[in-house]
């Protein structure tokens, strides 16, 4: 088969493990703003041997510049042919966060979202909320929870912002209205968060 395995790990890369050869991932891509707690506006990625060729052998040219990989390869390469200027204060920041990430260390902070996690759905089941995602398949950076029938989407938000400068997000697509994303990610998966996210629902939805 020809096809190219493509993983979109923005939300676990630094929170758990994303173990790219042993799975043999041929691109990957992440950002720097969850997990890894960096400024948002980079996104680290990574392309096997496989990938790299189907971009530089590929017919058609790439419609945008920005997102040519085949320039992006020569400006990172022997050549050095200019493609952008880069954003040095990023570098700097992302070098930041991955040396705090080394110095906990990666299994380390890997059982740290994994339990903050679990911690997170218990509070949230002592509140009688449902977390409709299988136990076995739940991402512990990122919590999805159906929302109670006759519970105003917005208006748990809105007090969550108001009252406790809490933010959580709403559902996306079909979960639009019907669920809240609750994300613990990189600093913030923290005991301390967790009891304020689950005292603060707790008040909002009574």
């Amino acid at each position: 088969c020809g096809a190219l395995l493509v993983v979109d790990a923005v939300t676990s890369l630094g929170g758990v493990p994303v173990e790219v050869d042993r799975m043999g991932i041929d691109a990957v891509y992440s950002g720097t703003q969850k997990c890894l707690s960096c400024p948002p506006g980079l996104s680290p990625i990574s392309f096997s041997a496989r990938a790299r060729e189907v971009v530089m052998k590929r017919k058609t040219p790439v419609q945008s510049w920005y997102l040519d990989l085949s320039l992006i390869g020569q400006y990172f390469g022997g050549e050095r042919v200019y493609h952008h200027t880069a954003p040095v204060n990023m570098i700097f920041a992302l070098h930041a966060a991955l040396r705090l990430v080394l110095e906990e260390g990666l299994e380390r902070r890997y059982a740290r979202h994994r339990e903050q996690a679990q911690a997170l759905y218990g509070g949230l089941q002592e509140l009688g909320l449902e977390l409709p995602v299988e136990a076995s398949v739940r991402l512990p950076p990122l919590t999805l929870v159906r929302i109670p029938d006759g519970v105003r989407d917005a208006d748990v938000r809105k007090k969550l912002l108001r009252n406790y400068d809490l933010e959580i997000g709403g559902g996306l697509g079909e979960f639009k209205g019907q669920a809240w994303r609750i994300g613990l990610m990189g600093a913030s998966a923290t005991p301390r968060h967790v009891a304020l996210c689950v005292e603060a629902l707790r008040e909002a939805i009574c």
